[in-house]
């Protein structure tokens, strides 16, 4: 099974966007805590339902961070994390026109009407091929900068 079909897979079983791109990357790359998937909870839905940015995104920001991100203060560090992330907000960005959730999913999660329409619609097939579109430049960008296991 493809890192991204596992991360479809998670959505399937409940987890949320954010959550199931951090998973789907990080068993990839042979990282288990149990900090994972907790720490990528309150930025699904648009980061808590306040229309902001995609969690598929976020999520996927997120298992940047961990395998790219600085344990060090040094300046000359920041680029292992920006570039692969750059990367991908401009892959997203050029397959959705938007980092933001509501800006793709038209869905104003905080109320009713708005979870309404993600059901009504069937956005959550959107957020599906999010997912798995997050993954994939995910785990691009990261072996693009040669990221492998870490931490």
């Amino acid at each position: 099974m493809t890192v991204e079909r596992n991360a479809q897979r998670l959505m399937g079983e409940g987890w949320l966007c954010a959550e199931s791109v951090l998973l789907a990357v990080t068993r990839a790359k042979g990282l288990e805590s149990p900090l994972i998937p907790r720490m990528a909870t309150a930025f699904c839905s648009g980061l808590s339902r306040t229309c902001g940015a995609c969690g598929a995104v976020t999520g996927a920001i997120l298992a940047i961070s961990l395998f790219a991100g600085r344990d060090r203060p040094e300046r000359e560090l920041l680029d292992l994390a920006y570039a692969p992330t750059q990367h991908l907000v401009e892959g997203f960005t050029a397959a959705y026109g938007s980092t933001n959730c509501y800006e793709i999913t038209g869905c104003d999660f905080r109320t009713p009407e708005g979870q309404a329409r993600y059901k009504d619609t069937n956005m959550r097939e959107t957020c599906v091929e999010c997912v798995a579109l997050a993954v994939r430049l995910t785990l691009e960008a990261l072996d693009d900068a040669g990221c492998g296991e870490r931490p």
